[in-house]
């Protein structure tokens, strides 16, 4: 095998083009049969196999720079750059993480998991090189999905304005995680493609970039010959690439969508392992309630940055119609666009990943909250259940939304709580409202939700107790119900148990009734413990005599963790908290 004996890009230096080509079939081979046992980013990897080869043979890592925007397409890199193991043996699949790391190798520049980045950071490194009188490539690659951000705009514009060496390689596999949205940049990549580069209508070389299109882009000897021909060009470059989506695996290049990212599959039918068993989600009842709100009423509307399957399938994106608007991986437009709507009369919805609404905390403040607009935000995988490597962590939103003014934050316990909070955000006009959405198998009390939500902080007393008051904030509610179980079964303890549902604001007259009775408050979220919903209750009774314990998670960059573990780590057991509950009275 070649692919054994490569420890480095220099080992690849005195290969023959034949060698090349078998380092390629070698290295997908190698893709194919982790992520179809392990699961990861699929389609992004199968379609830059040629041109990571290709790169790594011309340039020279890491004295040349390779900046890889959001780093889903970096698993050859990884491979070729003395982490081959991690591929090729699945005792070690687990040793490097789904992205760039540069605690890993000294490839890695920089830790990256969202979009649109590395053109920004590209310009800064190639500005630093300049002024410290280096000489080396500096070459950044970013999708054709990226591009829709508008940090992938400042950058370009960046890049250009220096007018150094910059080699930008857009990898245009039109399709970004779902298909490309009809207009805008999109419109310009498809003439380019069309015309081979050729369209009078080139908005790179409007910028000031020298523009190369290729359209064999996973014909290895074209990658090479192309790149050789600007390496150390003294202006900025911008390579336009036409690649395939999932190369080299059949239904992945036939489903792109659906083989973006994805767990164990099988190779030989492209089947997931797991596809669901059918059963209702959190997520398919809030696609029924917002599917019945559009077909009712024209001006509610869906909007979504980038990633429609997490609420939409695409035959419930044509359902939808006009009412549904992906932006493409652009937060920020999605988060500023749903103030217009609700100015002007429409019912926006917006759904995003937690870690991906991080990008958007300026649009939040600023164009949403400061002006007051009734837009409706669902929050997806909120807790430390969610994703876990440490750029895709979700569990910071409490602290980065509840103290933003004028919002309302509310964190559902059941479906019945989380379909009435969505029903009633969804008509409301008086506040922008955010929804927890719970993360775990959907729970039924089998009881409809008549809370009226314009009576902002009110919380629910489940349990009316003494001694200690436990509020189990959304997703953590369970785990209220549970201490409170054990408390009354081992020690003969009734506690209070509270369901705050709003997140943003406190019931200051449930908080002021507690000392009557309780000598103990507990708070319990699903979140970093800093600033947070229980260090909000800490500082409402810092005056009173109750004493309190908060449990949540400590403010780290927790990378790769084990859920329980981490939970563990940080004191979030029932053994735990009831011993020290105990302890205290």
């Amino acid at each position: 095998m070649v692919l054994e004996k490569i420890t480095s890009p220099a080992d690849m230096k005195g290969l023959s083009r034949g060698d090349l080509q078998t380092l390629v079939n070698e290295s997908r081979q190698a893709l194919l049969q982790k992520l179809s046992a392990h699961g990861g980013h699929n389609g992004p990897n199968l379609g830059v196999v040629e041109m990571t080869v290709a790169l790594h043979y011309v340039f020279n890592s890491p004295v040349d720079k390779f900046i890889f925007d959001v780093s889903h397409q970096s698993y050859v890199h990884k491979m070729l750059t003395g982490r081959q193991q991690a591929f090729t043996d699945p005792a070690h699949y687990d040793d490097v993480s789904g992205y760039t790391n540069p605690r890993e190798s000294e490839h890695d520049l920089f830790t990256v998991g969202h979009t649109s980045t590395s053109l920004a950071l590209a310009s800064g490194v190639a500005k630093a090189r300049d002024l410290k009188g280096e000489n080396y490539n500096v070459v950044a690659i970013i999708g054709d999905g990226s591009l829709s951000g508008g940090m992938a705009y400042e950058g370009l514009n960046q890049v250009a304005t220096e007018n150094t060496n910059t080699i930008v390689i857009v990898n245009d596999n039109n399709q970004s995680i779902a298909e490309n949205p009809a207009g805008g940049i999109y419109t310009a990549l498809r003439e380019l493609r069309e015309s081979q580069g050729a369209a009078e209508n080139n908005f790179f070389a409007a910028l000031g970039f020298e523009y190369h299109y290729l359209d064999e882009g996973n014909d290895l000897d074209a990658l090479i010959n192309l790149f050789e021909s600007v390496k150390d060009s003294p202006r900025p470059i911008l390579l336009h690439i036409h690649t395939q989506k999932g190369h080299g695996f059949k239904p992945a290049e036939d489903n792109r969508e659906a083989f973006h990212a994805g767990g164990p599959f099988s190779l030989q039918t492209g089947e997931y392992a797991s596809s669901g068993d059918g059963a209702a989600t959190y997520g398919s009842v809030t696609t029924d309630l917002i599917l019945d709100k559009i077909a009712k009423d024209p001006m509610v509307t869906l909007v979504n940055a980038g990633t429609p399957m997490m609420v939409f399938n695409q035959q419930q994106r044509q359902q939808a119609g006009r009412q549904f608007v992906d932006v493409g991986i652009a937060e920020q437009e999605a988060a500023t666009m749903t103030t217009g709507l609700a100015k002007n009369g429409a019912k926006p919805i917006w759904t995003v990943y937690s870690t991906f609404m991080q990008r958007t905390y300026d649009q939040l403040w600023h164009d949403v909250a400061l002006n007051n607009q009734p837009v409706t935000i669902l929050v997806y995988f909120a807790s430390v259940r969610g994703m876990n490597d440490e750029s895709h962590l979700g569990f910071f939103d409490i602290p980065f939304l509840a103290h933003i003014p004028n919002f309302v934050y509310l964190a559902p316990t059941s479906k019945e709580e989380h379909l009435a909070m969505l029903d009633w955000a969804i008509d409301q006009k008086d506040h922008p409202v955010a929804i927890r959405v719970p993360v775990g198998p959907l729970k039924e009390t089998g009881v409809p939700d008549e809370t009226d939500y314009s009576i902002l902080n009110k919380n629910l007393v489940a349990q009316q107790g003494s001694g200690v008051a436990i509020f189990g904030l959304g997703n953590f509610f369970g785990l209220a119900e549970e201490v409170a179980r054990q408390l009354e079964e081992k020690h003969n303890i009734q506690a209070t148990i509270v369901n705050p549902k709003f997140i943003t604001g406190l019931d200051e007259k449930l908080l002021d009734s507690l000392p009557d009775n309780h000598q103990l408050v507990v708070t319990l979220e699903d979140g970093v413990l800093e600033g947070g919903y229980g260090q909000m209750v800490a500082s409402y009774l810092g005056d009173s005599n109750l004493k309190v314990q908060n449990y949540g998670v400590s403010k780290e960059f927790h990378d790769r963790y084990n859920a329980d573990e981490l939970l563990a780590e940080n004191g979030i057991t029932v053994e735990n908290i009831v011993r020290r509950i105990v302890e205290e009275l």
